[in-house]
């Protein structure tokens, strides 16, 4: 059993009884040679072989074994019927059906090695579901604005209140981070209800109409990292270019999802949203160590 799991994880199709097949150069390709080596000391019979498929029809009848479309089709359903009941689950639950159908696209996607159009359809789906997500319980993601942006003096943004608002997520928690690490190190935060409720001298970020919010294609940490001059700070861009992806999407970013996970695992257990940023914090902190690190690493290789 424990052989026909880890088969079966790494995408092998079957053959015939007992023949597994798999692309070479898959990431799971090793285990083929694993499994033949534990077997083979359990007392048992196993080979390894490269195949060569020599003519078109052979191709065709083997890519059709790893054709994904009937898995797509019932992860396509789930998602419709998750969809549905988003509404009725209330944000926590909610999140958490997200995230588990998230997680097996990408799992699915993991072992589609010929992909076609149903994973296009699947994808397409799931970026619905969050989207859906996002309208229910993000209490109205800000539209971009066109204004442009100018260079600001930090000097004038000291001991501030700032206002955003309430259930913040990756864009609003990295934004609130990047002020208090970089911006203003004595700000106090306020989580609105409606941008009704901001407070008279509070400086809002990321809701419509706020003076730091979405601007052409930047979400708000990226507004802010312009506005005062913080762009140049490598570091802070790497930062940048993974909450945009997880915010609005475009090109994604290997520890993207790495973060996300992260956040919702505090989202999860903090019982406000002020301890929701106090436990984002050193994430966020972390995150830039590593970049600033990595990039001082990459610096000595070029001079090198």
């Amino acid at each position: 059993m424990r052989v026909w799991r880890a088969l079966k994880e790494t995408g092998c199709a079957v053959l015939r009884d007992g023949v597994y097949v798999l692309p070479a150069g898959t990431a799971g390709a090793p285990v083929l040679a694993e499994m033949e080596s534990e077997i083979r000391s359990a007392g048992g019979f196993a080979m390894t072989l490269d195949l060569k498929l020599r003519t078109p029809a052979q191709l065709a009848h083997v890519r059709k074994l790893f054709d994904r479309s009937v898995q797509y089709g019932a992860l396509v359903q789930e998602v419709g019927a998750a969809r549905a009941s988003l509404p009725a689950r209330g944000m926590r639950k909610a999140q958490t059906v997200v995230q588990r159908l998230q997680r097996s696209f990408e799992k699915l996607t993991e072992i589609d090695f010929f992909p076609g159009q149903a994973g296009l359809q699947a994808a397409e789906a799931v970026a619905a579901l969050k989207q859906r997500l996002q309208e229910l319980y993000s209490g109205g993601e800000p539209h971009p604005s066109r204004k442009r942006l100018r260079r600001l003096d930090r000097s004038k943004y000291q001991k501030q209140v700032w206002a955003t608002r309430k259930n913040p997520w990756v864009d609003r928690l990295a934004s609130a981070w990047l002020i208090k690490r970089f911006i203003d190190r004595e700000a106090r935060f306020v989580w609105l209800d409606s941008a009704r409720d901001r407070p008279g001298r509070a400086i809002g970020f990321d809701f419509d109409g706020a003076p730091f919010t979405h601007a052409g294609n930047r979400v708000t940490f990226e507004v802010l990292l312009t506005s005062f001059g913080l762009e140049n700070d490598a570091a802070l861009a790497s930062i940048g270019a993974a909450v945009h992806f997880l915010d609005t999407g475009g090109v994604p970013v290997a520890d993207a999802k790495g973060m996300e996970t992260l956040l919702g695992g505090i989202r999860a257990k903090a019982k406000n949203d002020d301890e929701l940023l106090a436990r984002s914090m050193p994430i966020f902190d972390l995150f830039y160590s590593a970049y600033a690190q990595s990039k001082k690493e990459d610096a000595a290789l070029t001079l090198h």
